[in-house]
């Protein structure tokens, strides 16, 4: 009860703003409820009066009893008018918070996790905070209707009231266990389910490569058992939760019809009147729903409670670490940065960098070279802040990173990576992601200058072409050429390579490095690159090996100092 109060408290926030339609949408629901309270009784006397053929009063309840239902549906109407209302604003406020807080995640928290943890809180979970509303409206209405009901059995007749009280416990009995069951089992299904929505985005994603690693056999028969036991677990859950439906409905069926005999009984001994007998009758099964109501009320807390705690795992907890940010922020950042004795690992007691120290100056050029698995893209990581040091400091213009604010770090700080994510947007759009006021002049200059222009002008669409998800319907070069493009129109002034001209024939790597050779002076610039033409002109290489600078110095000095580098040059220079 103290986590399902939090929630709400927490929730409640949501909803401010729409005081008046919740008032409204309660008005409504309390003139449905005396409408549901005095039906039965008018069509008990419909009954009364066809019986004791007053035919011209049957008349007049018909047209009582009409206006009763118009006036039932024009409140049903303008109460889920005000509701679908509340639930658009509140379901669009809860997603796109919940969106927000996904991307303050900690890389770790992301490295950790499916994709399917996220996708199932950002959609069904939050649909389910927003939806909440009106489904204990509902219920509360229906566990009203009910109790107004058995009240209204009391004031005809004690004994029929006592009885459907004690089949209402009864009822009410079935109904508390087969929830506390539903509970516990629903929350491992949602689990399940992440699990299943997860692997269905890797194959969607990897649909390409499966396809070129003839694998599709292998994946289908993998989502095709995930499946099966998402939809197998699901089912006997849901024939558990059915089995106690079926005894709960039964015992209420029971109850009904001992009702007509007890009915009967009571008229016998002159207890009761044929009139009330049948106005006793017409509410029975309104009464009875109360236990059902009790249930699905209780279901509807618990699922509430389930998605508020799944929500908040995101938004508020210790469950996914959020990134954390200094206060400092740095208006013009000069592009100086040094790494003084880091230490890191993504998995403990494997060291990535060990005691990492160099320095770079503004507007220079450094490389990285080295083997693969030494460290070189996670440097640039680190210097992003998309994790943090065990040991150490990385310092921008002298401050430590872990005292700026994000937008001083990664406002200042472009990373091209060598599988750049491309959005399922147009070429303008893509661009304009970073840069949301960019001209055309701009636009077109930054693809100039990252030799994408003449292909762009090639296409029927221009710069309003849809390139896929993935940037799929680009290729490697291209899709890497539009991230270079997407950096110039940055213009930040730290700018990383991270194997960025990999995909890129030799003319194009030329014009691009022409390219990098021209931001030159204006920007500090780090490359990583296997080919060592690609930074032969750099101001400082460093190689890296074991998470450490092994050498330093220019390509001559390199040449001359370094046995590691010339060897790499020179295996490069055979192939």
């Amino acid at each position: 009860m103290d986590e399902f109060k939090k929630n709400v408290k927490i929730t409640s926030k949501y909803f401010k703003g729409h005081g008046l339609r919740m008032f409204l949408i309660v008005i409504f629901t309390i003139v449905i409820l005396a409408l549901r309270i005095v039906t039965p009784i008018v069509s008990a006397q419909v009954l009364i009066k066809l019986t004791d053929n007053v035919l011209d009063q049957v008349i007049l309840l018909a047209f009582v009893l009409l206006g009763i239902d118009v006036l039932w549906n024009i409140c049903w109407y303008f109460q889920q008018y005000f509701y679908e209302k509340i639930y658009k604003d509140v379901f669009s406020e809860v997603q796109n918070e919940v969106g927000s807080a996904i991307l303050k995640l900690t890389n770790n928290s992301l490295d950790e996790n499916s994709t399917g943890v996220f996708i199932q809180r950002l959609t069904g979970d939050t649909s389910n905070v927003a939806s909440s509303f009106d489904q204990l409206i509902g219920e509360l209405s229906g566990l009203f209707t009910s109790v107004g009901t058995l009240v209204a059995i009391f004031v005809v007749s004690i004994p029929a009231g006592l009885f459907s009280l004690v089949a209402t416990f009864i009822s009410f009995g079935i109904s508390y266990f087969r929830v506390k069951v539903y509970a516990k089992e629903h929350k491992r299904i949602k689990e399940i389910n992440e699990k299943t929505t997860g692997f269905i985005g890797e194959l969607v994603r990897g649909a390409r490569d499966i396809k070129m690693l003839n694998s599709e056999s292998s994946f289908l028969k993998a989502l095709r058992d995930k499946v099966d036991y998402n939809l197998n677990e699901d089912f006997r859950f849901k024939v558990k939760n059915r089995r106690f439906w079926l005894v709960e409905m039964v015992t209420m069926d029971a109850f009904e019809n001992f009702m007509i005999i007890f009915l009967v009984w009571l008229i016998m001994i002159n207890n009761i009147t044929i009139t009330l007998a049948l106005v006793i009758r017409n509410y029975q099964s309104k009464a009875t729903g109360f236990a059902d109501s009790i249930s699905r009320l209780m279901e509807a807390f618990k699922d509430f409670n389930l998605s508020c705690t799944r929500i908040f795992g995101i938004l508020d907890s210790d469950e996914f670490p959020k990134e954390q940010f200094g206060t400092k922020h740095l208006d013009n950042v000069e592009g100086n940065f040094e790494f003084k004795n880091v230490v890191f690992s993504y998995k403990k007691n494997k060291k990535v960098l060990n005691n990492l120290s160099f320095k770079a100056k503004a507007n220079t050029t450094v490389g990285f070279v080295g083997k693969s698995g030494e460290g070189k893209s996670t440097i640039f990581s680190l210097l992003c802040k998309m994790y943090d040091v065990n040991k150490g400091e990385i310092l921008i213009d002298g401050i430590n990173i872990n005292e700026l604010d994000k937008d001083s770090i990664r406002g200042n700080i472009t990373i091209i990576s060598q599988n750049p994510y491309i959005f399922n947007l147009s070429i303008r759009d893509n661009l304009k992601l970073v840069k949301s006021d960019l001209t055309n002049k701009e636009m077109r200059e930054a693809c100039k200058m990252a030799c994408l222009d003449e292909f762009i002008e090639s296409l029927p669409d221009k710069y309003d072409t849809i390139i896929g998800e993935g940037g799929v319907n680009l290729s490697g070069g291209q899709r890497q050429r539009l991230a270079i493009a997407r950096a110039f129109v940055q213009k930040t002034e730290i700018i990383l390579f991270d194997e960025a001209t990999s995909a890129l024939d030799n003319e194009t790597q030329r014009d691009i490095q022409q390219a990098i050779r021209n931001l030159k002076k204006d920007y500090t610039i780090l490359i990583i690159a296997h080919r060592l033409s690609t930074i032969k002109d750099c101001d400082k290489i460093l190689y890296i090996s074991k998470g450490q600078v092994l050498s330093q110095g220019t390509h001559e000095q390199l040449m001359k100092n370094s046995k590691e580098y010339k060897e790499l040059y020179e295996s490069e220079i055979e192939k």
